[in-house]
């Protein structure tokens, strides 16, 4: 990637701590260029910032902080993207508060391809993430970036459906971009680094702090131009994502579930707030409006139901979750025959075990 030349100006300003991006974006327009900012008397930058600022400014640990960013962009594949370059994202300048700056490894050139973000819960079904992984590879096949938050579950299964596809996909991180997080994300987030693109606006070595999770949610939307919720609790994270998004502006997507999930009530509710509901890839194609599909194949894991030699069981079990006891009823089958076939339906990927003695078919991908 190409640096800018005034990077280690920008990196100054921007690991100087206790300079927030609100009061850098005031000295950026009321004196220029971060090389501008610097040559100017602290005495003038006074208005905008507190003394302790200005005195952490020219510290030797801003400026060691600074060389090691430098040397870690000029490694092969990262970079260092500021609000100044050519190569920063439109979409986060429409958005009320875009990072100064952005730390990527990998593939800078998806930060200027048409995006969709893919959200849900960490605690995912099954089911949920072959929704979300399918998608995401039908969205990326049609031309469309796919953008998480690396988390596992939902945003996991989203990241993988985006690298199947034709546009790759790209992670949003809540901590510095040389840090993963959760550690079994390590192989995902090697693969997206080669394939991919990580990205994050929290300085190199910044861990998992809770705070950080909500100003990345921001930029998972912001980058995007309509955000699906697949699974989602009441009390989930993607909820805020949605609702950032439809602050923004952007369209926002929920697929329904069974009325009996807790992972189906936040998806519900965001349908009953103006969420447009999809059942297909298609549904969220026809409408983000002016983007065209670069060509794709259309079915998506919703739509491909099981097809199986004997889907009688099957039929009796319907899409919600189901005992035993209920399926004998259904069927007409003893205890030991339903749970027999439970099994054989379980090893082919037909139905997957819950909690609480329950089964819940699967649509197959």
């Amino acid at each position: 990637m190409t640096q800018d030349p005034g990077l280690a100006s920008w990196l100054q300003l921007t690991l100087t701590p206790g300079l927030g991006a609100a009061a850098l974006r005031g000295l950026l327009k009321q004196f220029g260029l971060p090389r501008e900012i610097l040559a100017r008397r602290r005495s003038e930058l006074a208005a905008f910032t507190s003394s302790s600022v200005l005195e952490a400014l020219d510290s030797d640990s801003v400026r060691d902080a600074v060389s090691r960013a430098l040397q870690w962009a000029a490694h092969p594949g990262h970079g260092v993207i500021t609000l100044a370059d050519d190569s920063y994202p439109r979409a986060l300048l429409e958005i009320p508060d875009p990072p100064p700056l952005l730390y990527a490894v990998g593939r800078a050139e998806l930060l200027q391809h048409p995006c969709f973000a893919i959200v849900g819960s960490r605690n995912a079904s099954v089911q949920g993430a072959r929704n979300a992984e399918g998608f995401a590879q039908a969205l990326s096949d049609a031309g469309l970036a796919i953008v998480s938050g690396m988390a596992v579950g939902i945003d996991a299964a989203a990241h993988r459906g985006g690298l199947a596809g034709a546009a790759s996909t790209i992670a949003v991180l809540g901590t510095g971009v040389d840090i993963v997080y959760p550690r079994r994300n390590a192989g995902l987030a090697q693969e997206i680094a080669t394939r991919g693109l990580l990205l994050s606006e929290f300085a190199l070595g910044s861990g998992p702090v809770a705070h950080h999770f909500p100003r990345r949610n921001r930029l998972i939307s912001g980058l995007s131009r309509g955000c699906l919720v697949v699974e989602a609790a009441l009390a989930s994270g993607s909820l805020i994502t949605a609702r950032v998004a439809a602050d923004q502006g952007r369209e926002v997507f929920a697929i329904p579930g069974s009325i009996h999930s807790p992972l189906s009530k936040g998806c519900h509710a965001l349908i009953k707030s103006g969420a447009k509901l999809v059942e297909s890839a298609d549904d969220v194609l026809s409408e983000l409006a002016g983007f065209r599909p670069s060509g794709y194949a259309s079915t998506t894991a919703v739509e491909r139901d099981a097809k199986t030699a004997d889907g009688t069981l099957l039929a009796h079990m319907g899409h919600d979750p189901v005992d035993v006891d209920s399926l004998c009823l259904r069927a007409g089958m003893s205890a030991e025959q339903v749970s027999s076939e439970l099994l054989r339906l379980e090893l082919d990927g037909h139905v997957t075990a819950l909690p609480g003695g329950l089964y819940q078919r699967l649509e197959k991908g």
